[in-house]
């Protein structure tokens, strides 16, 4: 049975949204893919909000609708090349599984195609070990390019990647 449509909306961080992403950004299985541990307290969170997220060109705040609470982060960083940028994100465990994820993404690549000048290929590049992830970005229409085997050094370890990316001419996927 497919899911219910779910409406999410992207907003610019405020450091009162701290409190909302130290849910996820403690929780060990949250970060398990991510570059970052996970936090044991608020204060380096708030720095790093402060210092990386807040300065940041294309970093914002998933809201679920209806409320509108802050349940993950989507962004969009430039690479040296202008043309092309790196998708991320991450979402609170609670809200995995609903679609949450894939409305954000499909959002994103609305926004930044029409807000970054130049932008003409967005990346994606995810775990070999994290389908979940890897189902969000082919619902949101990205192609798979292939795996980049030992790319990635994460946690210890040397990680293959699948590449995925979404062009300016693709069709942008419905919402």
């Amino acid at each position: 049975m497919p899911k219910a449509s779910v409406e999410v909306t992207l907003r610019r961080f405020e450091l009162s949204d701290v409190d909302a992403m130290m849910a996820w950004a403690s929780d060990p299985e949250v970060a398990a893919f991510c570059r970052w541990e996970p936090y044991e307290s608020r204060e380096p969170l708030l720095a790093y909000l402060r210092d990386t997220v807040l300065p940041h060109p294309w970093f914002r705040a998933i809201c679920v609708v209806p409320g509108g609470a802050v349940v993950g982060a989507v962004s969009m960083a430039p690479t040296a090349e202008r043309c092309r940028g790196e998708l991320g994100y991450v979402l609170a465990r609670a809200h995995w599984g609903k679609g949450v994820a894939t409305a954000a993404v499909r959002r994103a690549l609305r926004d930044v195609f029409a807000e970054v000048e130049g932008l003409r290929r967005v990346e994606a590049l995810v775990d070999v070990d994290n389908p979940a992830s890897q189902r969000v970005v082919e619902k949101a229409g990205f192609r798979r390019e292939g795996v980049l085997r030992r790319h990635y050094w994460h946690k210890g370890r040397a990680r293959d990647m699948v590449m995925y990316s979404f062009l300016a001419s693709d069709p942008l996927p419905a919402e």
